[in-house]
């Protein structure tokens, strides 16, 4: 025997998926309007895909130029921050930075969302330009984010994770994507709507990052 009872109906909406799914587990990311002093956007890969990683720096008169890394960063990436520091002060000359500056303000570096840890040495470029900014008084683009490992020659290495992280580069609103040169090879892997919204540049060195990244003044 048949059942007559007809099959309820239902119609999912953008309007009404938070009753059936429940509330997001997920935050999209928020694009910025306005470039900043102090503030870069960098690229993170995680388990469930890129994220962006804003580095904040703060310099604090009367120090007595201490670092403090905060934002449960993991011991790679506290490497990458005093690496970038020292980045900067070798070239204190060249950027027009007084030396005086480094002994006379404590630095602080933050990466928000203290609750979720970080690592890895990618965010290396981003940590640079932060510093770099801070010093200088120099505004960086709201709309450019990168990624990519420094060394203490102003060098940019190779990084992971590139395909998630364009992917989270576009969703975070952003023109320009700052890429390791060496990542050339896989720059193929982006999806071509990726490519379609991003400019990808190709970087060897620190100067390079700093030139695309600095907003007009």
């Amino acid at each position: 025997m048949k059942s007559k009872r007809k099959a309820a109906k239902f119609e999912i909406t953008a309007d009404n998926l938070e009753k059936y799914l429940g509330a997001p587990k997920y935050r999209p990311d928020c694009e910025r309007k306005e470039d900043a002093v102090g503030l870069v956007t960098g690229l993170a890969w995680t388990s469930v895909g890129g994220e962006t990683l804003d580095v904040e720096v703060a310099l604090i008169a009367g120090g007595k130029g201490e670092i403090t890394l905060t934002g449960n960063m993991g011991d790679v990436m506290k490497e990458s921050a005093r690496i970038a520091l020292s980045l900067v002060r070798s070239r204190a000359g060249k950027y027009g930075i007084d030396p005086k500056k480094f002994i006379e303000y404590d630095v602080h570096i933050h990466i928000p969302e203290g609750a979720t840890p970080k690592d890895g040495p990618s965010a290396g470029v981003t940590l640079s330009t932060a510093i770099f900014s801070a010093f200088t008084g120099k505004k960086i683009s709201h709309d450019v984010a990168m990624t990519g490992e420094i060394t203490l020659l102003g060098n940019v290495l190779a990084i992971g994770g590139l395909k998630e992280k364009s992917l989270a580069a576009m969703r975070h609103g952003v023109k320009t994507l700052i890429i390791p040169e060496e990542n050339a090879k896989d720059v193929d892997e982006i999806p071509a709507e990726v490519k379609d919204s991003l400019t990808i540049k190709r970087v060897k060195t620190i100067d390079e990052v700093l030139s695309l990244a600095v907003a007009e003044q």
